[in-house]
């Protein structure tokens, strides 16, 4: 086959991909609800591979695998990112399961497999055309990012017991904060918003 036969089939395949394309969200809308398709998974992937520079791929995490790392970063990792990614990496959060593409498991292969330096620029840069904000340049430093790294590799071990203790450094509404003073002041045997009874004469 000539060359210029297979760009002219690579074309064509590529007008039926787009046409397809293009009556699917022409029926269905753009919904964000609704789950991506295989080709959109696939690009998302490849979006992300893309948006790393080779210089990045080959970077060396600076900051020493030490208890005392793992445990700022972990503390950083509930404060933080966990709204989205969960405490455990799943992305197993409302807000995690309603983004699109949706936030990916990071205990998986299609994250661990990516190098330090992979993982740092996507923390500091973020990802177009996702919910990944990049956070360079921020109050949050470079030596965080580079943290994150190391808690990141330790997620597919992390323990029922670090999940119920990052629950307590994860970020709370008002109306939570009130409920749980009621709860600890119930347990504690204080009484709490007793109704306020008036007394007509």
């Amino acid at each position: 086959m000539s060359r210029t036969m297979k760009r002219f089939l690579i074309v064509i395949v590529l007008i039926v991909i787009a046409v397809f394309a293009y009556l699917k969200f022409a029926a269905n809308g753009f919904s964000a609800r609704s789950e991506p398709t295989a080709i959109e998974k696939y690009v998302a992937r490849n979006a992300r591979s893309m948006a790393v520079p080779s210089s990045a791929k080959a970077l060396q995490n600076p900051t020493p695998d030490t208890p005392e790392v793992l445990s700022q970063a972990q503390a950083h990792w509930a404060d933080h990112c966990a709204g989205c990614h969960a405490n455990n990496g799943s992305g197993d959060t409302e807000m995690g399961r309603n983004m699109y593409p949706r936030a990916p498991d990071m205990r998986q292969a299609a994250t661990q497999n990516l190098t330090d330096g992979e993982l740092f620029f996507v923390i500091e840069n973020g990802i177009r055309l996702s919910g990944m904000p990049g956070w360079g340049g921020s109050a949050h430093s470079s030596e965080d990012s580079w943290k994150l790294v190391r808690f990141i590799r330790h997620l597919p071990q992390v323990s029922p017991e670090e999940e119920r203790e990052m629950q307590k450094m994860n970020p709370r509404t008002p109306a939570e904060m009130q409920e749980e003073k009621e709860e600890e002041e119930f347990l504690n045997g204080e009484t709490t918003n007793e109704p306020h009874h008036e007394h007509h004469h």
